[in-house]
């Protein structure tokens, strides 16, 4: 794919539906950079269960232990298959690839709509983003909110290691609802996750932790994990998308 290529997908969802949505102001700075590495999965890994949106069930997930301060998050499943595909040229030669997300808030719900791949170095079992500022234009120039990120784990099993935790401290803190997405191809057991820090257990511990590279956290005070699946985000197949590829 050539560097600067938008991608868009929808379906058939009714015009009118779609009119009717608002685009609102982000004023939040931006998390930092993307660092992903993978380590030896840990005992406490989890399997990330994923809700599926359906408009004839208005119940909001916000009402679910463990998530009712939340706000639910919309995603197109669609958006996950189409950067595994955008990634497949890595992971066939064990790479990880990472990407950004975006979205904004609707009558209280976030609506995923921007998949973001920036320039990056990777290896086996890393991923760095390079030049945030071009993928943080993008994110401006739409009003969007920074709600998570989403890496392949090409060889290893689906887990969030410790500098992945790390990273996502930082969308977490500016957005309790943010998430990542771990997309691991060659698991059987579980192919995709989409993993929280527990709050306060998992927030507080990684948020105290000065250590680099990777190392072991002490466990939450509180008896929770460090990190959680997400039981507040839906996939919902009405969703639009754009994806860009600026590698």
């Amino acid at each position: 794919m050539d560097s600067g290529t938008c991608l868009c997908r929808h379906n058939s969802r009714p015009r009118s539906l779609v009119h009717q949505i608002k685009v609102h102001a982000v004023t939040q700075s931006s998390p930092s950079q993307i660092l992903s590495c993978v380590e030896k999965a840990p005992k406490y890994a989890c399997i990330s269960l994923v809700p599926t949106a359906d408009d004839s069930d208005s119940a909001s997930s916000s009402q679910q232990a463990g998530s009712n301060c939340l706000r639910d998050v919309h995603i197109s499943a669609r958006l996950m298959e189409d950067f595994l595909e955008l990634a497949k040229q890595n992971t066939d030669k064990d790479l990880e690839t990472c990407g950004v997300l975006g979205a904004f808030l609707e009558s209280g719900t976030y609506y995923v709509t921007t998949l973001i791949i920036p320039k990056q170095e990777s290896t086996s079992n890393s991923c760095e983003a390079k030049r945030e500022e071009e993928y943080f234009t993008i994110q401006n120039e739409r009003s969007l909110s920074p709600v998570g990120w989403i890496h392949t784990h090409p060889s290893q099993s689906c887990f969030m290691s410790s500098i992945d935790l790390h990273t996502h401290y930082s969308y977490q803190a500016m957005i309790p609802e943010a998430f990542a997405i771990v997309m691991a191809p060659t698991d059987t057991s579980r192919s995709y996750g989409i993993f929280r820090l527990s709050n306060p257990g998992g927030m507080s511990v990684v948020g105290q932790c000065p250590e680099m590279g990777f190392h072991t956290h002490e466990e939450p005070e509180d008896g929770s994990p460090i990190y959680e699946h997400c039981s507040n985000v839906y996939t919902n197949s009405n969703l639009r998308f754009e994806i860009f590829d600026l590698r």
